[in-house]
């Protein structure tokens, strides 16, 4: 019961939201927020790949810089924000992710501890900054959605998670890993605050 009212919660509230943030006034759509000076067009339309359709239009485009810092390609009107990390260290030759703009502080220290190049090292990196308070935790309940791959045509097609910090399976009702799922949602990171809820073939 408790995995069935999560997911149609969870579902029904997206759906609002972007139902909501692409209409005004009388049901007209918003129209298309421009490029900032000097972003490609090429480079925001490639970010935008991982953005559910619903969202895409309004959502912020930005590029992330060698000090873990952004620049803004386009400020969108929605809380989505996507970008490009094609080629960085431990992603693959195609990556492209969007997320909450709450979580922006949060993707910064993924990169930073990514940089080094090694998974262990940077996996012992965050469980440090979380044993110490100091690691970033991502916006409950926000959606992160990826799109992984050795080229574009390759990715794996919109893989979805959503931010749970802290949940466990006695709080959420969902099982803990893939195998115990029967193919239905799953949390992964229980108990800590990389807890998310994994949705399959998305």
């Amino acid at each position: 019961m408790k995995r069935t009212v999560l997911l149609v919660i969870g579902i029904f509230a997206v759906s609002v939201v972007s139902f909501a943030e692409q209409r005004r006034g009388g049901g007209e759509p918003l129209p298309i927020p421009p490029l900032e000076a000097g972003a490609s067009q090429a480079d925001v339309d490639k970010a935008l790949i991982a953005a559910p359709g619903s969202l895409k239009d309004q959502a912020t485009v930005i590029r992330w810089k060698p000090d873990f810092t952004y620049e803004t390609l386009r400020k969108g009107t929605n809380h989505l924000v996507c970008y490009d990390r094609s080629g960085f260290p431990l992603h693959p030759a195609f990556s492209v992710q969007c997320t909450s703009l709450a979580n922006l502080d949060r993707v910064a220290q993924n990169l930073e501890v990514e940089s080094t190049g090694e998974r262990e090292k940077s996996e012992a990196l965050l469980k440090e900054w979380e044993a110490a308070r100091t690691r970033v935790a991502p916006e409950y309940g926000s959606m992160w959605y990826n799109e992984n791959g050795a080229n574009e045509d390759s990715a794996d097609p919109h893989h979805l998670m959503i931010a749970v910090p802290g949940a466990t399976t006695e709080s959420t009702g969902l099982p803990e890993g893939r195998r115990d799922a029967n193919g239905g949602a799953f949390i992964m990171g229980a108990g800590t605050l990389t807890a998310h809820i994994m949705i399959p073939n998305r």
